[in-house]
């Protein structure tokens, strides 16, 4: 009987005495790595080469730490992210539906245009001083109330001759084409006064 009582004692001093707190143990946030060794992430945004917004890639380390995650490109995916992600990916698409919309609107204005009139300094001969490029053509546009980015003119060869008629190719973005006639003429120049 003695022995019962002694463990009962031995487990109520058990009891009483207070629990050490075991060490706390840190454990890192661990990037998933992919079938190839690379880091696996998620991406927020379209990046070009790489991936549409949503898809889950696997790069090298250095290039999500250094480029994708600090510029907001792309995050590691836990669960949290990928929630967020979700109501992210909804808004993006309300306005990319909207942009997709406004460039329609923009490509119908272009091809009610019947040409484009671009005044230039030029020789007798025609030749011009410079050239129209890109750049000239967007201004143009621009100042007729056509937001086109030069980034948007696909023009093969800059045109170096006045009077005449060149299509351009536009690319507006999400598929959207466009063409436009643009006609180069050369600038009035008043002879001098004598």
């Amino acid at each position: 009987m003695a022995k019962t009582t002694t463990k009962a004692k031995t487990k109520a001093a058990d009891k009483t005495e207070k629990k050490l707190p075991q060490p706390k143990v840190k454990k890192r946030q661990q990037v998933p790595k992919g079938t190839h060794g690379g880091t696996q992430i998620v991406l927020i945004e379209d990046v070009q080469h790489l991936g549409k917004q949503g898809d889950l890639v696997e790069v090298k380390a250095g290039y999500a730490r250094n480029y994708l995650l600090p510029n907001s490109l792309a995050v590691i995916p836990t669960a949290h992210n990928l929630k967020l992600l979700e109501r992210y990916k909804i808004k993006v698409q309300k306005a990319r539906d909207a942009k997709v919309a406004d460039l329609k609107v923009l490509a119908e204005q272009i091809s009610r245009l019947t040409s484009l009139t671009i005044e230039a300094n030029a020789t007798e001969d025609g030749h011009l001083y410079g050239s129209i490029g890109p750049i000239e053509i967007s201004k143009t546009l621009k100042g007729k109330n056509l937001m086109v980015e030069h980034e948007m003119v696909k023009l093969e060869h800059h045109i170096k001759e006045a009077n005449t008629l060149t299509e351009v190719p536009l690319s507006l973005g999400y598929g959207i084409e466009a063409k436009i006639q643009v006609l180069v003429v050369a600038l009035q120049q008043t002879p001098p006064k004598k």
